[in-house]
């Protein structure tokens, strides 16, 4: 009975997400040629796809990756909900993770999935009202918000989240972690443009790891025998 019960809800969850998923492309694609044909303002269309391709390609592969790396952390619930709303980075994942860690549910399971989900529409609903408060509140709050004072802690909030979260899992293998954590720093470092495809850099980074982490599962194995 559970099983066709999660069966029943992977099935609705994909009917629903697919039919969302399309609503909202053809809303996201179709808001400015419909702003472009009221207003009588439509661009030139040649001019468009050229700088489409110029940017287009690394960002279909960073989509790519992302897909195949975030669909299996958030279920197929999750999954649909964080891609539609956005901001997975620095919002839906770091969310996900921290409530799949509380809950102590396992990555791939019934559970996860639900409390992936549950947290990732939690996060939305809050998004939406912070920004709704935001735009209430742009006005009295812009001398405060534009002060000099307040700059640099902006400039590093998603810096600051994310140096948290990852030093939960470095510390737990600080020697795997040590090797690609280095090697993305120095080549930032060297390379500046490089931290504007960071979804991008997931794959070497990545690829790194596995292959770390597999050099050291048959190291060990070795010396078990």
């Amino acid at each position: 009975m559970r099983e066709e019960q999660i069966e029943r809800y992977q099935k609705g969850t994909h009917r629903l997400g697919r039919i969302v998923s399309v609503i909202t492309l053809i809303l996201l694609v179709g808001a400015p040629f419909a702003i472009g044909g009221v207003l009588g303002a439509y661009p030139d269309l040649s001019a468009v796809a050229k700088g489409f391709l110029s940017v287009g390609l690394v960002w279909t592969v960073s989509s790519v990756v992302e897909f195949l790396v975030y669909t299996p952390m958030l279920g197929a619930g999750g999954g649909y909900l964080a891609f539609i709303t956005g901001n997975l980075i620095n919002m839906k994942i770091p969310c996900a993770v921290n409530a799949r860690d509380i809950a102590g549910t396992e990555t791939g399971t019934p559970e996860n999935e639900i409390i992936s989900t549950l947290s990732i529409a939690t996060s939305s609903l809050v998004t939406i009202l912070v920004l709704a408060l935001g735009v209430l509140l742009l006005v009295p709050l812009q001398p405060v918000l534009q002060s000099e004072t307040l700059q640099p802690a902006f400039a590093n909030v998603v810096p600051a989240l994310f140096g948290a979260m990852a030093y939960k899992y470095y510390r737990k293998n600080l020697k795997l972690a040590l090797a690609p954590l280095l090697l993305m720093s120095v080549l930032f470092i060297l390379v500046p443009s490089l931290t504007g495809s960071t979804s991008f850099m997931i794959i070497p980074a990545g690829g790194l790891t596995i292959l770390l982490a597999w050099l050291a599962w048959k190291k060990g194995r070795k010396a078990a025998a």
